[in-house]
C-alpha cells in the first residue's frame, strides 16, 4: 500500500508530531501541500489530509490544496486528522467540511482524527498558552494506532 500524509502545521509543530506518528506504521511520507502535485496523488492508495484548526476551521492552505485536486478516476480512500488547544463540539467536528470537499473528488473517508495541542491564539496568549504539553506520548500513541487501523487486513484483498 502506497502512503501519504498532507500536513500544514505552522503554529507549534503540533500538527506535524501527530502527522509524523501516524506516517510510522503507514510507512509513508508527511509532505506540505505546496510539495506534492495534485495530480500525483493518484498513485496513491491512501491519502491523509490534516492541519491545525484556526477559528474553528481547518488551515486554508489545506482546502485549497483539495480545493484544486482532480476528480478521481477511480476511488481513493482517505484520512483527515486535525489538532486543536479547544475539544472538538460533537455537533460541529472540525474535520467534517474537510471531508464533503473529498467526497466529490472520488474519495472515500475511512475515518478522522482529533487531538489537542498546544494553542496560544488570543486570548490564551495572555497567560503562555493552553495545553502546553501536548500533543504527549498518549495521543502520539493513539494516532499511531489510528493509522494501524488503516491499514488493509491480512486477507482482506484490500
Amino acid at each position: 500500500m502506497k502512503a501519504v500524509i498532507v500536513c500544514v502545521s505552522v503554529s507549534h509543530g503540533n500538527t506535524r508530531r501527530i502527522a509524523e506518528a501516524m506516517a510510522q506504521p503507514l510507512a509513508a511520507p508527511v509532505v506540505e501541500p505546496e510539495e506534492l502535485d495534485p495530480a500525483d496523488l493518484a498513485d496513491h492508495d491512501l491519502v491523509g489530509f490534516g492541519s491545525g484548526v484556526f477559528t474553528g476551521r481547518l488551515h486554508p492552505r489545506l482546502r485549497e490544496f483539495v480545493r484544486a485536486l482532480p476528480p478521481a478516476q477511480q476511488p481513493r480512500r482517505a484520512f483527515v486528522f486535525a489538532t486543536s488547544g479547544l475539544p472538538e463540539p460533537g455537533f460541529r467536528p472540525f474535520t467534517r467540511p474537510l471531508t464533503r470537499l473529498l467526497q466529490p473528488k472520488g474519495f472515500e473517508v475511512a475515518g478522522s482524527f482529533t487531538a489537542r495541542g498546544h494553542d496560544t491564539w488570543l486570548p490564551f496568549k495572555l497567560v503562555g498558552g493552553i495545553n502546553k504539553h501536548r500533543p504527549d506520548a498518549r495521543d502520539l500513541a493513539a494516532a499511531r494506532a489510528f493509522a494501524t487501523g488503516l491499514l488493509p487486513r491480512p486477507g482482506s484483498g484490500s
